[in-house]
């Protein structure tokens, strides 16, 4: 099949490389366009544009796909299939009618659970203990596509956002192979998706980071790892803003507290109240430092129990 490859992050770089390792024919990658990055805000390229430009495969970046001069482009081509993971724009019907095999969509959750643009995400924020990966032929809604193929992938108690990418990635890019070759089979019947089970996974912002001590433990720890590495969940210690990078919940044995109250400062651990058990912050990255544990923080900071973490600055 001559196949045209949508992607843009990191995520999307298994599948391109898997695939072109299959022997599949890349007409050309399809990217984002370059965009300020960093607190330097330098100019930079996609993972998936540099791995196209390495790879001698030519690229496109539209501003958008539904400019009249790329969809031209696109038919000039005369893909037999476009493959599409985690571009980051929808797909206009006249961009879907292009191939004459449908755009095939890796979506890194079992559909129609977790539609939309951070699906590992919610997933561990809402404290799944299962998600998977989801090929589907595209139509013009949000993941609202028939089913091709999924695989499911257990959650680990440890897991972040990051590192259940780093596995999901892998799995998906060989279930894309998998779904190409079983579409040229013509054994692969696609199965529509059961809407009255769907939920959603909107586009992550930075307010989603922000901590409610007010709430139960197990979800503030979800919260955490549901949040790296971005936008990172954040909490205000006085002035200043604390990103939290890795958080456990302990059965708690204080007296009753406030939430929010730091409890006890330990060596390795900052103890915090929450509604119901206690937080132990391990790691935590100050506001325009870097990452660090919590005893190299004590190292440099007088903190204090009866001290408290709240969702907004307080001035000292």
């Amino acid at each position: 099949m001559k196949i045209l490859f949508m992607g843009t992050p990191r995520f999307a770089v298994s599948s391109l490389d898997t695939l072109s390792n299959a022997g599949e024919e890349l007409i050309g990658v399809v990217t984002q366009p370059d965009r300020p990055k960093g607190r330097g805000e330098r100019i930079t390229s996609s993972p998936v544009k540099d791995w196209a430009v390495a790879k001698g495969v030519p690229v496109y970046q539209p501003n958008k796909v539904r400019d009249p001069e790329f969809l031209k482009q696109l038919r000039d081509l005369v893909p037999d299939l476009i493959a599409v993971v985690a571009f980051g724009q929808i797909l206009p019907k006249a961009l879907l009618e292009i191939p004459r095999n449908g755009c095939v969509n890796v979506h890194a959750s079992l559909l129609p659970k977790y539609r939309g643009a951070a699906p590992i995400n919610w997933a561990i924020i809402r404290g799944e203990r299962e998600t998977g990966v989801t090929t589907m032929l595209m139509d013009e809604g949000m993941d609202t596509g028939p089913i091709l193929l999924q695989e499911r992938v257990l959650i680990e108690p440890n897991d972040t956002a990051e590192s259940l990418a780093e596995r999901m990635q892998g799995i998906g890019a060989k279930l894309l192979v998998r779904t190409i070759a079983e579409l040229k089979a013509g054994g692969l019947k696609p199965r529509p998706q059961d809407s009255s089970h769907a939920t959603m996974a909107p586009l992550l912002k930075k307010e989603d980071g922000l901590i409610l001590w007010d709430q139960p433990a197990e979800a503030i720890v979800n919260r955490v790892r549901g949040l790296v590495p971005w936008p990172g969940a954040r909490t205000f210690c006085g002035p200043q803003r604390w990103q939290l990078w890795k958080v456990s919940a302990l059965d708690s044995s204080f007296r009753r507290a406030t939430p929010g109250e730091i409890l006890e400062v330990q060596k390795d651990g900052v103890l915090v109240a929450t509604a119901d058990q206690t937080i132990r912050i391990e790691e935590l990255q100050p506001e325009n430092k870097r990452r660090m544990k919590v005893r190299e923080y004590l190292a440099g900071h007088d903190l204090k129990a009866g001290a408290f973490l709240s969702n907004e600055k307080v001035a000292k």
